[in-house]
């Protein structure tokens, strides 16, 4: 069973329009349990704080107020990118025993349950009794084993309505509109768009994710066909879109202390595409003037206020009380993740070891595409979306009007 003692509880990565449900999921099923959690801890900056002795005590905090940072954006402890080495968890170890630390929860992506994992196994090998569990969070949907990811569906609803608003104002003036979108390795974001498509002639016209090669060629001809068939074209893309064997589309340098490449924070992509586009589209069809433009949605779409998925914001304070029930039902360690139910949709939650979800991620499957590659296979994707996002607004057009 759990040693009673002191809780820490981390935010790292990205922050999400949930993540803080999932916190005062967490920390109000601590708080309920007096006897097991002596003292409620929160690292600011997740393990730096840890290290540099940096905490919130929950136990001063006004409940009321906690429920507003529950449905705040971002992440109220603020976060981190770090990956814990053999120094850093020496350093850790000798906080928690400083403080009487038994269990430590970390939320976050991959990259988190890869720290999660490596401060479990070193308080193995070190002899030390501490409950190591990750709770899940990122807006890639990326993580392996669990059906969904806590802060997805809130992304997803901020990328489907972002995509409405555009397409819309891409049938008011036409052209062509290139839209970046987050995901590096998996495109479940970038495939959301299509849930903007209410109407038939609705874009994204396009969609391209990293599950499928792409090329420069078939994306001009593809917007090309889209653009003389309706005199406009609204494209998604993944900021993650590769060539044949990886090879990148636009070369990227910086990387994190977990080894990955920088990609949103930067118009490069869409600029490049845009330019690409224009310079077709003036050999193939030069007798007029071409409107193309490109916008990246960076970082806007993890934390937007007011566009949040209501399924979303339940499941993430699900998954983090559920951390707690584990953790102190003799679980030593693990990550919590989803099992879901359809008809009608529900889920459960259960506990996945911390390897089966460290570091590596999980794209979408390639039959979620199309032949092609340049669009989604709605049949099969659009009823998986559908409840994580939750409904969207409602679209008219004056029926005097066509196209």
């Amino acid at each position: 069973m759990l040693t009673p003692g002191t809780v820490v509880i981390g935010q790292s990565g990205g922050p999400t329009a949930v993540i803080n449900q999932s916190l005062i999921g967490v920390v109000k099923a601590c708080l309920q349990r007096p006897e097991t959690f002596t003292r409620v801890l929160g690292a600011v900056h997740g393990v730096n704080g840890i290290m540099k002795g940096e905490f919130v005590d929950f136990t001063l905090e006004d409940p009321a107020n906690l429920e507003v940072v529950a449905g705040t954006p971002s992440s109220a402890l603020k976060s981190v990118r770090r990956k814990a080495s053999a120094e850093d968890c020496t350093a850790i170890f000798a906080r928690f025993k400083e403080l009487d630390v038994r269990a430590f929860f970390y939320i976050g992506g991959n990259d988190t349950a890869e720290t999660t994992h490596i401060i479990d196994e070193m308080a193995k090998k070190a002899g030390y009794d501490l409950a190591c569990f990750h709770v899940p969070k990122t807006i890639d949907n990326d993580l392996r084993v669990t059906d969904h990811c806590p802060g997805f569906g809130s992304a997803a609803k901020f990328v489907a309505q972002a995509f409405m608003g555009d397409n819309l104002d891409n049938r008011s003036l036409s052209g062509i509109k290139v839209n970046i979108v987050m995901g590096r390795n998996a495109g479940w974001l970038t495939a959301a768009s299509a849930l903007a498509r209410i109407l038939p002639d609705d874009g994204p016209h396009l969609i391209y994710c990293p599950e499928a090669d792409f090329s420069l060629e078939a994306f001009c001809r593809d917007a090309e066909a889209v653009y003389r068939r309706l005199g406009r074209c609204v494209i998604a893309v993944s900021e993650g879109i590769h060539g044949p064997g990886g090879a990148e589309i636009i070369d990227s340098k910086e990387v994190d202390s977990h080894g990955n490449k920088q990609l949103s924070g930067s118009g490069a992509l869409g600029d490049f595409l845009a330019d690409t586009l224009k310079a077709h589209l003036a050999k193939v069809m030069p007798d007029k003037k071409h409107r193309v433009r490109a916008d990246t949605f960076g970082y806007l779409q993890r934390c937007f206020p007011g566009v949040v998925s209501e399924s979303d914001a339940r499941e993430a304070r699900m998954a983090g009380a559920a951390a707690v029930v584990a953790a102190t039902s003799g679980v030593k360690s693990g990550s919590i993740a989803f099992r879901r139910h359809d008809a009608p949709y529900r889920i459960e939650t259960f506990v996945t070891p911390l390897a089966t979800v460290a570091k590596e991620t999980k794209p979408m499957a390639r039959d979620l595409l199309n032949a092609a590659g340049n669009d989604i296979d709605s049949a099969k994707l659009l009823p998986y979306l559908t409840p994580l996002v939750g409904p969207l607004p409602p679209v008219g057009r004056l029926r005097g009007i066509s196209g």
